[in-house]
């Protein structure tokens, strides 16, 4: 999964690579069984991330996509996350980004509603 605006989206268990540019955890929780080292993360703003509340509720099943995704763009609104937006697309916009997931399929998470407000 990428885009085609500097942004890209890589899962944090593939090796880095020269093109990634500046390398961002966009996951709340640190993925298991990867150490920092190997993960050259640059960044890692939690405020861009789903509330935990949002994220148990919805791995729960207490909640269907589309109410998950109103609720993370929700929270995406709120200032802290808007500023941290705003650093990712200035870094986006000098070179790549490569946002990093521990999720097997990019497309149907959070990072797909990420990726929409980017």
């Amino acid at each position: 999964m990428s885009r085609s605006s500097g942004i890209r989206v890589a899962r944090v268990y593939d090796p880095p690579t020269d093109g990634d540019g500046t390398r961002v955890l966009v996951d709340r929780l640190w993925p298991r069984g990867v150490s920092k080292a190997d993960a050259r993360v640059d960044e890692w703003p939690k405020e861009l991330t789903p509330s935990g509340e949002l994220r148990k509720e919805f791995h729960a099943g207490g909640l269907t996509d589309t109410e998950f995704r109103a609720r993370y763009a929700a929270e995406l609104a709120a200032p802290e996350a808007a500023e941290a937006l705003a650093r990712l697309r200035a870094l986006a916009a000098d070179g790549p980004v490569t946002l990093l997931t521990a999720v097997k399929d990019p497309a149907h998470s959070h990072v797909s509603v990420l990726l929409d407000h980017l």
